[in-house]
């Protein structure tokens, strides 16, 4: 093995470290914070919530290593922007009752449907747009990003809940990453025999009947 392949094959395995770290350390601190408010208000999303963010934090440490991923700056940062721009919401804004009892309702249906994604994903959680194995079970049989789909609903049961500018601009923000990303996974993965069978079973990427 030459020098030059193995100093890739280092540096490739501290970026992996290091971006497992990072989200698990992120996901870890929103568990934390979504337990607390539980803890105060009682509300069932508040323990949905953290059950969700603690397993975000057990699937960025046991994810298996990728047998390809793109490389290129724009994938990662549409990853950034589509895992951690819903960070940017804020409660302030209108708040009508109408959109509060709505919005908890599509936010405890993209937890759910979250949830069930990645259990069908198991050690094939992703971050950047990668090759990890094909999961075609649970969700996966409906359309073929339902983690992003679960990301959708999430943040849009937050928008009717706080109306405001900032939250509308910051749903288009993050929904046109995870647009993005579904894009960036699929160029890494177009080239596989399995992928493209897959996808023509699976014809939809976020939304049945749309898109």
């Amino acid at each position: 093995m030459s020098f030059k392949m193995l100093d890739r094959i280092v540096r490739d395995r501290l970026i992996r470290l290091s971006v497992n770290l990072l989200g698990a350390t992120l996901a870890a601190l929103f568990a934390r914070a979504s337990l607390l408010y539980y803890l105060q208000t009682h509300r069932l999303i508040g323990a949905v919530f953290f059950v969700e963010q603690a397993w975000f934090v057990v699937a960025f440490l046991a994810r298996r290593p990728p047998r390809a991923s793109s490389r290129r700056l724009w994938a990662w940062l549409l990853a950034a922007g589509g895992t951690f721009g819903g960070l940017l919401f804020r409660p302030q804004g209108s708040n009508p009752q109408w959109g509060v009892t709505a919005g908890l309702v599509l936010q405890l249906l993209g937890l759910v449907l979250v949830l069930v994604s990645l259990a069908a994903l198991g050690r094939s959680f992703g971050f950047v747009a990668a090759d990890r194995g094909l999961v075609t079970r649970g969700p996966y049989r409906v359309v073929r990003h339902p983690i992003y789909a679960s990301y959708i609903l999430i943040q849009f049961g937050y928008l009717i809940q706080a109306q405001s500018l900032r939250n509308l601009l910051v749903l288009l923000f993050a929904t046109s990453c995870n647009i993005g990303r579904c894009l960036a996974e699929e160029q890494v993965l177009t080239d596989t025999s399995d992928y493209q069978e897959y996808r023509a079973r699976v014809r939809w990427r976020l939304v049945p009947g749309m898109w």
